[in-house]
């Protein structure tokens, strides 16, 4: 099996099975985003407590990517400081710019990378991202 092959599967995996999917609470932090450029949607939220992320979750709608994207960033922070979110998304970013980026911080991210070759995908890949800076910014 190819690389890319493999890193199709884990984005579709995430797609049709989302991990952190739902809201939390109406106590939660709380980012609604959109993406005029292709509709893509998303509704985050995010439950700190003592500066750690205990809980995340997402609502939305749009394509593979941006969904794929939410669900991975939902399991990439979820546990970690507001800091490591924060650290995560930075390297995320990177990553988007085809840049080089931390594969120890990223895990299963990395399977996204092949979309900085789409620079019209990436708003697809970031938009949970948006969402994330966004909430931690509440969040301090």
């Amino acid at each position: 099996m190819q690389l890319d092959d493999l890193y199709r599967e884990v984005i579709m995996d995430h797609y049709t099975h989302p991990r952190n999917k739902g809201m939390i609470s109406p106590e939660a932090l709380t980012v609604e985003l959109k993406n005029p450029t292709c509709g893509d949607e998303i509704t985050l939220q995010l439950l700190v407590e003592d500066d750690r992320v205990k809980d995340v979750r997402f609502e939305g709608t749009g394509c593979s990517i941006s969904m794929a994207s939410a669900s991975m960033m939902s399991e990439a922070v979820k546990g970690k400081s507001v800091a490591e979110a924060k650290q995560i998304s930075e390297e995320f970013r990177k990553l988007m710019k085809g840049q080089e980026a931390d594969p120890d911080l990223l895990g299963d991210l990395e399977s996204l990378g092949g979309v900085s070759r789409f620079p019209a995908r990436i708003k697809c890949a970031t938009l949970a991202w948006n969402a994330l800076d966004r909430t931690t910014e509440q969040a301090l």
